[in-house]
């Protein structure tokens, strides 16, 4: 049986792929600066300015972009906060492994003082 994802954990895939690839990556970053066309967005990647597009797309349906069309520009600009639901994932994903990893270093820490007393007590 086939069960859907959760809507914040659909949102949360869409950014994680979307930041998943380099010229994506590259795009929000040139998208932090400021608002651009596609055009000038396209302009420094050697790939078309359709492959430019798709991934546009990718970006847009994970929310991470904007598009505002002006006449015959199409005008793109940055929204952040889907990045903030994926920060916040990664930190609580980070915060349960410091944990996990803390209390495996406790039991083994504990495991070495017990054959250390063990030995002590042999001699």
């Amino acid at each position: 049986m086939s069960r859907s994802a959760p809507a914040p954990a659909a949102g949360l895939d869409a950014v994680l792929l979307a930041l998943a690839d380099p010229t994506r990556r590259a795009i929000l970053e040139r998208l932090s600066r400021g608002q651009a066309r596609v055009t000038d967005l396209a302009q420094p990647f050697s790939i078309s300015l359709n492959s430019v597009s798709k991934h546009i797309r990718v970006l847009e349906r994970a929310k991470l972009v904007q598009r505002r069309v002006r006449g015959r520009e199409h005008v793109l600009s940055i929204d952040p906060k889907p990045l903030d639901h994926a920060a916040a994932w990664i930190d609580a994903q980070r915060a349960l492994w410091a944990r996990r990893l803390q209390t495996l270093d406790d039991l083994l820490q504990e495991e070495d003082r017990a054959h250390a007393r063990a030995r002590k007590g042999r001699r």
